[in-house]
């Protein structure tokens, strides 16, 4: 039998819930105060990011952390090292066209999943950032994803004259 500590902590009954309530408030706060709370959480920047959710088609807001490369903000689907991915990294791959929220600032992206050599060299930025990351790749068999924002170019205003 295993110990609880060996247990996933989303695992354990009533947190799940609790995490789920957590970040349903931080979000809301973190939008109310457009990024002034709530806008670091284990030492990393927060962002909204919405998708369509991949069955509904409804918009999903999730608050995340994230780590700024060039102008390119990048994700780690680490779903706390659960063996399933989480569900925004699902609707992404889906719906690759999201919004992003940093700040007040919103706009569009395009999300793109890394391979090889850049998957393994942002990992481990996350890693040396937050060392949790490093536990949740320890505790699931899948290889935690890594996922670039690419920013998609406002369209031009057309010239009325």
């Amino acid at each position: 039998m295993r110990s609880l500590a060996s247990i996933h902590p989303g695992r354990i009954p009533g947190v799940r819930r609790a995490l789920l309530l957590a970040w349903a408030l931080h979000l809301r706060l973190y939008r109310w105060s457009r990024g002034r709370i709530g806008g670091r959480l284990v030492g990393l920047p927060v962002l909204v990011l919405t998708t369509r959710g991949r069955r509904s088609g409804l918009p999903r807001s999730h608050i995340l952390t994230y780590l700024r490369e060039g102008g390119t903000p990048y994700l780690c689907a680490s779903n706390g090292g659960l063996p399933t991915h989480p569900a925004w990294f699902l609707n992404l791959r889906a719906h690759p066209e999201v919004e992003i929220e940093i700040g007040p600032a919103r706009r569009r992206a395009s999300a793109r999943v890394l391979t090889g050599p850049e998957r393994d060299r942002l990992f481990a930025r996350f890693v040396a950032a937050y060392a949790g990351y490093g536990a949740y790749q320890r505790w699931t068999d899948r290889v935690i994803p890594i996922v670039a924002l690419e920013p998609i170019p406002a369209p031009a205003i057309a010239d009325p004259t």
